[in-house]
């Protein structure tokens, strides 16, 4: 029997989710930054992840997107912005590493874009999608309802964010807590599961791309 998440109705009833402030959310500048940011992201080896593009709007037009990336730890977020090439060292080893785990909603999507952006495999990717359709949830679960089933707490995505432009050079406030709390939450999420890492469907960057198609 298929599973369901809370109800719409009953998920705006619910308290908002506490996510990272701004002071815990590092944008890289220089290469300093880029290698620090990404020394603590190995280190802690199971991140939350996601990633912005700035939106189209024409028919036919193509993403040459993301344009951000994020990668949440417990305590802290930091967002690589891929304008800033002295990061891409740094940002595609993270990308390709099969040892440092990156958990979110709809990651397949962002393995296609990936690819097409910096020419490489994304690894070590963990879908939530996957893992609560395992377990008998419909199939597109998404963030907002996953913490309101984890947490019973209320996950607000802005419409107005999201259609923002993700390929400034400065990214506003705004921008810049909507897109790292969406790392969080997913990170968030997979710690309150408790599943052993042997556990989860980890798509490597030689697996081929699951069947199962998000959004």
């Amino acid at each position: 029997m298929k599973k369901h998440a809370p109800s719409k109705p009953d998920i705006a009833l619910m308290p908002p989710f506490v996510g990272l402030t701004l002071k815990h959310i590092h944008v890289p500048a220089n290469k300093t930054e880029f290698a620090a940011a990404a020394a603590a992201i190995r280190a802690a080896g199971l991140v939350g992840f996601d990633t912005e593009s700035k939106p189209t709007f024409s028919v036919g037009e193509v993403s040459d997107g993301p344009h951000v990336v994020q990668f949440a730890l417990h305590d802290k977020a930091y967002l690589f912005q891929v304008h800033r090439k002295e990061g891409h060292h740094e940002l595609i080893e993270l990308l390709r590493s099969d040892e440092v785990l990156k958990v979110g909603f709809g990651l397949r999507s962002d393995r296609k874009h990936i690819r097409a952006r910096f020419g490489v495999e994304f690894g070590g990717v963990v879908d939530l999608n996957t893992v609560f359709s395992m377990d008998g949830y419909q199939k597109e679960m998404g963030v907002r309802n996953a913490v309101a089933l984890m947490f019973r707490q209320r996950f607000a995505k802005s419409k107005s964010i999201t259609t923002t432009n993700w390929s400034q050079r400065e990214l506003t406030p705004q921008q810049i807590l909507y897109a790292a709390n969406d790392a969080y939450a997913a990170l968030k999420v997979l710690e309150a599961l408790k599943l052993p890492r042997d556990e989860l469907p980890i798509m490597t960057a030689t697996s081929a791309p699951s069947e199962i198609e998000s959004d």
